[in-house]
């Protein structure tokens, strides 16, 4: 536990006072589903914003977008749970992120109209489902916020393809 020493001001007087704070800690099987929680809202954000340069239309753009929002919104919520037990959030892995990204320009490369664009986004999803899920199975102990955090995520995975069978 942290020690902190607080000034105290009594009748005049200075009095040190010492107190602890306590910092909640998270067992592991919660900290590497926070963990991956985080890795895969950050590289769907990533993605996202790699796709929406290649997007001409305003309803598929609008989509996107919001997506993108929520991830960032769910990656933080993963990072502060982690953050205020005192675990660092992690980052994707290089070499993941990087072939995510090559493989993306490639193939929009080619051909960049809407349903390109909702296939290799409904891959993204599908992989992430499939990623996330996997996780959440094998680290069945973690608390109960992070597996719903977990669920949350999956879910709007499952929205996302919903959406965008339109431009399919």
């Amino acid at each position: 536990m942290d020690m902190h020493i607080h000034n105290f001001i009594k009748n005049g007087q200075n009095i040190p006072i010492i107190s602890e704070r306590k910092q909640r800690l998270m067992d592991e099987q919660t900290r590497k589903l926070l963990e991956e929680c985080t890795i895969g809202c950050q590289m769907a954000s990533d993605s996202l914003r790699q796709i929406r340069e290649y997007i001409k239309d305003s309803g598929l753009a609008e989509l996107v977008d919001s997506y993108t929002d929520r991830h960032e919104k769910m990656r933080q919520e993963a990072d502060a749970r982690l953050t205020e037990s005192g675990c660092s959030p992690k980052e994707p892995g290089t070499a993941s992120s990087a072939f995510a990204w090559f493989t993306t320009e490639m193939k929009l490369t080619f051909n960049d109209d809407n349903t390109q664009i909702a296939k290799l986004l409904i891959d993204g999803c599908s992989m992430g489902i499939k990623t996330l899920g996997a996780r959440r199975n094998t680290l069945d102990r973690a608390d109960k916020k992070a597996s719903e955090l977990a669920e949350k995520i999956i879910r709007t995975e499952e929205d996302f393809m919903k959406d965008l069978q339109k431009y399919l």
